[in-house]
């Protein structure tokens, strides 16, 4: 944690210990995976260099914000197309290969070996620090999901960083 000073870094650590954990809505997929639209969400602040930054500069004034807003990322991104904005990670891994973080190549191996139907045309990335969820849980998560029906995506693989 870059950018957390001590004391509030032990009181998250506190907070995680003390965190409930939920169960996972499950719904099962209406269709084989093999004929399935498949999207990546990636935790990991990923934007296009031709795409707004996330806000880090909000996150270092306050350290218990994180940008809630999302990025959409074309199925044909590259490594050489975005930067990472997460303050959190370690980001030299990803510049080396973007699919640590973001694994579109080997989404695309998974269809052309028939386990996915298609890659979707679109994929999502988020901030992955963000300790006050609110606007990211009612806000943000309906647009992205607005944005995977309107392309007809069947299922999200989140890549969490």
């Amino acid at each position: 944690m870059k950018y957390v000073d001590p004391v509030s870094r032990q009181i998250v650590k506190g907070w995680m210990a003390r965190e409930k954990f939920d169960t996972i809505p499950w719904h099962p997929l209406s269709n084989p995976l093999s004929r399935c639209t498949v999207a990546l969400l990636s935790t990991a602040a990923i934007a296009r260099k031709d795409d707004r930054p996330f806000d880090v500069q909000g996150e270092i004034d306050d350290p218990w914000w994180g940008d809630p807003s999302f990025r959409a990322l074309p199925a044909q991104t590259s490594a050489n197309d975005v930067e990472l904005f997460h303050t959190h990670i370690d980001t030299r891994p990803a510049a080396r290969d973007l699919n640590c973080v973001l694994p579109l190549d080997r989404l695309l191996e998974a269809q052309q070996q028939g386990i996915i139907g298609q890659v979707a045309a679109t994929h999502y990335s988020i901030m992955g620090y963000i300790l006050r969820p609110r606007v990211l849980l009612e806000e943000t998560t309906p647009k992205i999901v607005e944005k995977l029906q309107r392309e007809a995506v069947d299922a999200v693989a989140l890549v969490p960083v």
